[in-house]
């Protein structure tokens, strides 16, 4: 069994979830509060872990001081790209889009990242692998299909949630030189720890401290719930990334809308409709294609020859 792939799967569902409760939540909280409180939350239930795994790592303690200062710069710039622009543009974008038009564009992630990593050398691009992650998005969008003509919005929504999508595309490429070098959970909750910071600057103007105390208990909820299962899903993000070429962690993340789907149907008593099978069809062969054994992939050891 492939763990990095079944913590990519884990990882696509979980982004599901959180889209629908983050739809829920930011009628109520502002977009970069929310992503704050979502990350502060997270990086609360990792520390301990990080702590201890960090310790325990013999190689990062005798790593030259220089070149960790320069890593965790770089850690801390993901994890701002990662953590805080791209859920403050999701955020954002899910304010003027609905959730199914959002998780249409956003499935656009895994495409994203391929023609990144083989435009930067880390990936080459294979017509299975190409042809999976285009079947995964058609199998998206078959979801999402009778949703999309209710949807009403403005373009900067929606500009707002492909922004995200680059953005994440982006980083994911970008991680992996750094999970080679050091321990996922301590990367994991390092990332979070400057995005908070970042974020809790760039909501200043929401006046989140003095609004915190005026949200109700069911938008607390929504939100412990986004914030700890963002913190386990990242773990299993990184370390998905750590062993896997980023296109074919990504590419799970077509899970997301299925997850939407079926949460609607078990939470909110909504039809499954038929088209939503076969999507479902599709998005499972647009994985197979894209994770089949034999796709071309750099090493690990390519990242490093580069750096």
């Amino acid at each position: 069994m492939n763990l990095a792939l079944v913590a990519a799967a884990a990882t696509g569902v979980q982004v599901g979830a959180a889209i629908v409760a983050s739809r829920f939540a930011v009628a109520e909280i502002p977009p970069l509060t929310l992503a704050m409180l979502r990350y502060a939350i997270g990086f609360t239930c990792l520390l301990p872990f990080a702590i201890r795994a960090w310790s325990r790592d013999g190689k990062v303690q005798q790593a030259p001081v220089h070149g960790r200062t320069a890593d965790l710069l770089a850690m801390a710039a993901l994890g701002i790209g990662q953590f805080g622009v791209l859920i403050a543009l999701l955020n954002f974008g899910l304010r003027h889009v609905g959730a199914g038009q959002a998780a249409l564009i956003f499935s656009l992630f895994p495409l994203l990242t391929l023609l990144l990593a083989a435009a930067m050398g880390r990936e080459r691009i294979t017509p299975r692998l190409l042809g999976g992650v285009i079947v995964s998005i058609a199998g998206v969008a078959l979801t999402l299909w009778p949703k999309l003509g209710a949807a009403s919005g403005h373009w900067w929504g929606e500009a707002a949630v492909a922004a995200a999508a680059c953005t994440g595309a982006l980083c994911s490429v970008l991680y992996r030189p750094y999970l080679q070098r050091y321990p996922t959970v301590p990367v994991s909750a390092f990332a979070m720890l400057a995005s908070v910071a970042f974020l809790a600057a760039a909501a200043i103007g929401e006046a989140w401290p003095s609004r915190i105390a005026t949200f109700s208990a069911s938008a607390w909820a929504a939100t412990a719930f986004i914030g700890v299962s963002s913190g386990i899903g990242y773990v299993w993000w990184l370390y998905a990334l750590k062993h896997e070429s980023p296109t074919r962690v990504t590419v799970f993340l077509a899970l997301n809308p299925v997850t939407a789907a079926v949460l609607g149907v078990l939470l909110l008593g909504e039809s499954l409709p038929a088209a939503s099978l076969a999507a479902v069809a599709l998005i499972g062969l647009g994985l197979w294609l894209a994770t089949r054994p034999g796709n071309a992939r750099v090493p690990a050891s390519g990242y490093a020859a580069r750096r």
